[in-house]
């Protein structure tokens, strides 16, 4: 099969175009195309498939079937919607301009930039509550905050390179009965934070654009907002997120790395 290699600050993705939804996309082979030595390696794979072809008629015509590196099944990935964004209209699948976008946690509107990068309007967060984690024996507060995904993000005031996260943090099953992304961020001037991110089945990503959003989100609520622009400092790069009080927007760098073809079974 086909595949193109993208990343949004370098949380990358395996592209498979397949358009008309033929390929039998289980877990076991995500898992085998997402492996840093014996595959390509990925955070993730974007199924790049027509949204009738999978019977969503009512949707945008292109459906972003997002997995993790483990194989599940995810709702949403904001760096992966800008990463499918560059893709559709570099492969000739659709033209510059608002590009909407079919994905399992709603529909996005994605624009690509004059200088490269990629804005999407990730909807409007929906705050959880708070919640905690814990991460090398040290409980952080957080708050949780869905992007289409769940998701907790806890301030902490030492440095965010110090951090842990070769496993998971642990977290409240109840409040989060499928797993959760957390998000340990730290203040670093006016409208700016440093952040790292543990993804559930990907583990520690350079990356998470919803997780972004959602630091942004509890940034503002711990400072008693709802609106604001942040830039959020990730392991890859920088990314920025705007809150207007009604929805959230995504942007920085999306581009594409390689192309080939794939031969794994």
């Amino acid at each position: 099969m086909r595949f193109v290699k993208g990343h949004g600050t370098e949380n990358d993705f395996v592209i498979l175009p397949d358009l008309d939804g033929a390929l039998d996309l289980t877990p076991d082979l995500v898992a085998a195309i997402c492996d840093r030595r014996a595959g390509i390696g990925a955070d993730g794979v974007l199924r790049v498939v027509r949204s009738k072809a999978l019977g969503r008629d009512g949707d945008p015509e292109w459906f972003m079937d997002y997995r993790n590196a483990d194989g599940g099944v995810a709702e949403m990935c904001g760096n992966g919607v800008r990463v499918f964004a560059r893709y559709l209209v570099e492969a000739g699948l659709a033209a510059p301009g608002d590009l909407r976008i079919a994905t399992r946690g709603g529909m996005r509107v994605a624009r690509l930039g004059a200088a490269g990068d990629v804005t999407v309007d990730m909807g409007a967060p929906k705050i959880l509550g708070n919640s905690r984690a814990t991460v090398s024996g040290r409980v952080y507060e957080g708050l949780g905050v869905s992007m289409g995904n769940p998701h907790l993000a806890c301030a902490i005031s030492e440095p965010v390179s110090g951090l842990d996260l070769t496993r998971a943090p642990e977290v409240d099953a109840g409040f989060f009965p499928e797993g959760v992304n957390v998000e340990l961020f730290r203040p670093a001037g006016q409208g700016r934070v440093e952040m790292r991110v543990h993804e559930r089945g990907s583990g520690e990503t350079r990356s998470c654009g919803t997780g972004a959003v959602a630091t942004a989100v509890a940034a503002a609520h711990a400072e008693g907002r709802t609106e604001g622009t942040w830039e959020v400092a990730v392991l890859g790069g920088v990314v920025t997120v705007t809150l207007d009080g009604e929805t959230s927007f995504l942007s920085g760098p999306a581009v594409l790395v390689a192309e080939g073809e794939l031969h794994l079974g």
